[in-house]
Order: C-alpha cells, then sequence, then structure tokens
C-alpha cells in the first residue's frame, strides 16, 4: 500500500511523515524581524560560509604563477638552523622562478616567507582559524584566512605544484602524508615531494619503508615518491627536474594525440 501520509515541500526537499507542524514558510522566517541568531551556526548556513571561501581562495590564487608549498614548525625562532635553511629555500624557489606558499604562520613558515620577500618574489600565506590565534607573519604580500581546514587544504594542493616538508609536528605529518596519498592513488599527477632534513626524516622514513612495505600496507615502489635530503639546491633542482619532465611527457601526449587526429583525418 502507497504511503498516505501528509508530505511536505520545503523548496527542493520533501519530508513524508513529520513530526511537527511548521506552519511558517521559508519567505516568513526570512523577512521576519526575530531576532534569534542561532541560524549562524546551523549547518546549512555552514555550506554558505564554506562556499564563500572556497570562492575567495579561487578568485584570489587563480592567477598565482608556478608555486611550491612549505610546510614546517611554528615553534622555531630566528638563528635556529632549520630556521635559517627555510629562509634559504624560500630564497631558492624564488630565484627558480617559483612562488613560495605557507601557512602563513610563524616558525618555518615565516622563514619560507621570508626568503621569497627578500628575493622580491611571491610570498603567500593560506593561514587558519586555530584558538590560539597566531595571524599572518609580516612576510605576506598575498594572505587568505580560512576557517576550514579541508578548504585550506584544497588550496595548497590545486595553487601549487609541490611540497617542501621542513622538520615539523603534526600539520607537517599531516600535509606530508596527504600529498603521498594523491599521488599514490593518482588524485594529482607530476608533482614532487621533499622531506628536508635527513636526521630529523630519517626514523619516520625508516618505518615507512620497513614496517609499512614490511607489512604490506604501501608497495616498495611508494617508498620512491618523495625524495629525501639536506640540501636546498637539490630540493629545488628535484621540482624543476620533476616538472621539465612532465613538460616533455605532455608535449609528447599532444604529439601523439594531432598525429592521430591526423589519421582519422585522412
Amino acid at each position: 500500500m502507497a504511503p498516505t501520509d501528509p508530505v511536505h515541500l520545503r523548496g527542493p526537499v520533501l519530508v513524508r511523515r513529520q513530526k511537527g507542524d511548521e506552519r511558517t514558510t521559508t519567505d516568513q522566517r526570512l523577512l521576519d524581524q526575530n531576532q534569534d541568531t542561532d541560524w549562524l551556526h546551523t549547518d546549512p548556513w555552514r555550506v554558505l560560509r564554506i562556499q564563500s571561501e572556497f570562492v575567495n581562495g579561487f578568485g584570489a590564487l587563480a592567477e598565482l604563477p608556478d608555486a611550491v608549498s612549505v610546510f614546517g614548525s611554528a615553534r622555531t625562532r630566528p638563528g635556529d638552523p632549520v630556521y635559517e635553511q627555510a629562509v634559504e629555500l624560500g630564497r631558492a624557489l624564488t630565484e627558480a622562478g617559483y612562488a613560495v606558499v605557507t601557512g602563513g604562520g610563524p616558525g618555518q613558515m615565516e622563514a619560507a616567507n621570508k626568503g621569497a620577500w627578500e628575493a622580491n618574489g611571491r610570498s603567500v600565506g593560506l593561514g587558519i582559524e586555530l584558538p590560539m590565534e597566531q595571524g599572518l607573519n609580516r612576510w605576506v604580500d598575498l594572505g587568505l584566512h580560512f576557517r576550514y581546514f579541508f578548504i585550506r587544504k584544497t588550496m595548497f594542493v590545486k595553487y601549487t605544484q609541490a611540497f617542501v616538508c621542513t622538520p615539523g609536528g603534526f600539520g607537517t605529518l599531516d600535509e606530508f602524508f596527504e600529498a603521498v596519498t594523491l599521488v599514490q592513488t593518482d588524485k594529482i599527477t607530476r608533482f614532487p615531494i621533499v622531506l628536508l632534513g635527513v636526521d630529523f626524516w630519517t626514523p619516520l622514513v625508516d618505518w615507512i619503508r620497513g614496517t609499512l612495505v614490511e607489512h604490506g600496507m604501501i608497495s616498495a615502489p611508494d617508498t620512491d615518491l618523495f625524495l629525501v635530503t639536506d640540501s636546498v639546491s637539490e630540493t629545488v633542482e628535484y621540482i624543476r627536474d620533476a616538472h621539465e619532465r612532465a613538460a616533455v611527457t605532455a608535449e609528447q601526449r599532444e604529439d601523439l594525440y594531432g598525429e592521430e587526429h591526423r589519421g582519422t583525418e585522412r
């Protein structure tokens, strides 16, 4: 027997077996003078905030030149060798023609932005709302501040062409493993990943190459998806070489497609 329960339509949404009797319409509630602000914390309103953050991010970054994301601890300070290496990295990436994108905070992020700024490059910071508010460091010349981590992550992946992870904590590990996963699953391609700092990263890499491979959790070739190095120059060269190889491959594919297309025309 077909359901006989009353049907209510809320715009495109059909509701059957309604538990309450809603006597107002959406228009009425929109125009009502009620000052209740609970709606600011509802999921439908959050969807609009999410949409606006995507729009703002896409609009601000769409014309960004080739860029590299640099991740690392927010806790290092000027004078720390790790901090100074990140300054060198930001400078070297700029000289190689890349914009430098960081999380916009202090520590390693500030250092990479500083290096890019001092080399007259594009220095970008993508900040995030945190309980302990940090704000964007003073070396950022294009900055965005996000409410949602997943939107910020999308911007890092969509608008940069490589990741460099300097020594850092959970946030850096999160970015590294997400990037490796996206490359491993072919969600993103031609995306070089570098772990800068051999002593710092070796225990993690040994665990990846040992435990994960030995237990069959990943394949042995997956350990070749990233480079571990102490050298800033090797980092930049690795990124540049990967992009040059990708450009040649893309050109070859285009030539092959053109030949096949001409063959069908004949």
